[in-house]
């Protein structure tokens, strides 16, 4: 075996060393034209959120290591967003705004296996010439040739921007639009979550279907008022400390709880719901962008909130994840107060790596903006 320095046959008490460090186990993958690229434990399927790709990478780090994650950050909707398995030459596309995976692109054959219906067209052993192409996935459209790279394209059929496929919804809902409810005279009172999931019947085909509903939640609302509208959290978190107190009304600050206030997180929503410890009701509700480059990356998905700003000209202006304070700047002029810094850590020695953010608060909102780029963070919204 290659590594070996030895005359054979070998003498007793010879000690064999072999270099393991360069054997290198290749990913086995199947390709599943106009859907995906995986194995049995794991696929990365087109119109996947870019949440739940990285958590297949960190669920398997042992089989792929090395994930470069590429993004514009003084303008995150200007370019794709990039993950690139490095060792394994796969590289995901992401939409900035949808922020779903568009594209899978394998840019190097050497470093991966690849079959398709079982068949390997790609391995060491198999090289991926034109003939093997088309004998393994059928007749196609006659190659394109790029003289610049010297090389014909292939296409297959084309496939349309994706949505988020059935196989990626895990029992779970969606946020398709949250809008504020407000009263005659236009105080905020909650707001109206427009969801989407699993049906939960199916098709003569036993083919799950996608369903849209919409719920309200208002301040005051019970626990049970909210699971009944959203099902029950990913998470509750316990607050151990408010650091926005120090801004609150001065009879608000004197005020002792025995009971801490705590927050219903809802990942998949992008979106928590924070409760009074006392009274078990609905204090605020925390909507989040998930842009990189912010401390809560990852940690939910995108919500897509519509949020009606009024001027004291009774202007409208609509806010959303994808708003640049610029933009609000312009709509307000000068009716809005300096912000509050927030400086985001893990525990008390740690630092975060992103920065500081700011916050600027406007009538019954918390907008919270990151300096890098002035896109809006979060929005905090409270009665």
């Amino acid at each position: 075996s290659s590594g070996i320095n030895a005359e054979w046959p070998l003498r007793p008490g010879t000690v064999i060393i072999k270099d393991f460090s360069k054997v290198i186990k290749m990913l086995d993958l199947e390709v599943v034209p106009e859907r995906s690229l995986g194995n049995e434990q794991w696929e990365f399927c087109l119109g996947m959120p870019i949440s739940q790709a990285i958590s297949i990478v960190r669920r398997h780090c042992r089989a792929i290591r090395n994930i470069h994650l590429c993004y514009c950050d003084y303008d995150p909707l200007a370019l794709d967003i990039i993950m690139n398995l490095t060792d394994d030459g796969i590289r995901l596309v992401f939409d900035p705004q949808t922020q779903r995976l568009k594209i899978i692109e394998v840019y190097d054959l050497t470093k991966v296996r690849l079959k398709y219906c079982g068949v390997h067209f790609n391995s060491p052993c198999v090289s991926p010439t034109n003939d093997q192409i088309e004998m393994s996935f059928g007749a196609t459209h006659p190659g394109v040739f790029d003289p610049a790279n010297q090389q014909f394209i292939l296409n297959f059929r084309e496939t349309k921007a994706p949505h988020l496929p059935i196989g990626c919804y895990h029992g779970k809902c969606y946020t398709d639009k949250i809008t504020l409810v407000r009263c005659d005279n236009g105080t905020v009172t909650g707001i109206k979550v427009s969801l989407y999931g699993e049906s939960g019947t199916a098709t003569k085909h036993n083919d799950i279907r996608k369903c849209t509903i919409e719920q309200e939640i208002k301040f005051g609302d019970g626990t049970q008022d909210v699971m009944s509208a959203l099902g029950a959290p990913c998470k509750i978190y316990y607050k151990d400390e408010d650091k926005m107190k120090i801004h609150s009304k001065v009879t608000d600050k004197k005020l002792i709880k025995d009971e801490s206030d705590y927050f219903y997180n809802y990942f998949t929503l992008g979106m928590d719901i924070l409760f009074d410890g006392s009274k078990n009701t609905v204090k605020k509700f925390v909507l989040h962008s998930n842009y990189p480059g912010h401390y809560d990356f990852n940690i939910y998905y995108r919500c897509c909130f519509e949020l009606n700003l009024k001027s004291p000209l009774d202007n409208e202006f609509q806010i959303t994840p994808y708003t640049k304070w610029d933009k609000v700047e312009e709509f307000l002029g000068d009716t809005y107060r300096k912000p509050v810094v927030l400086n985001r850590r893990s525990s008390t020695n740690a630092t975060n790596p992103f920065g500081p953010t700011f916050c600027y608060g406007l009538n019954n909102l918390i907008i919270e903006v990151m300096p890098s780029n002035n896109y809006v963070a979060s929005v905090t919204i409270f009665p």
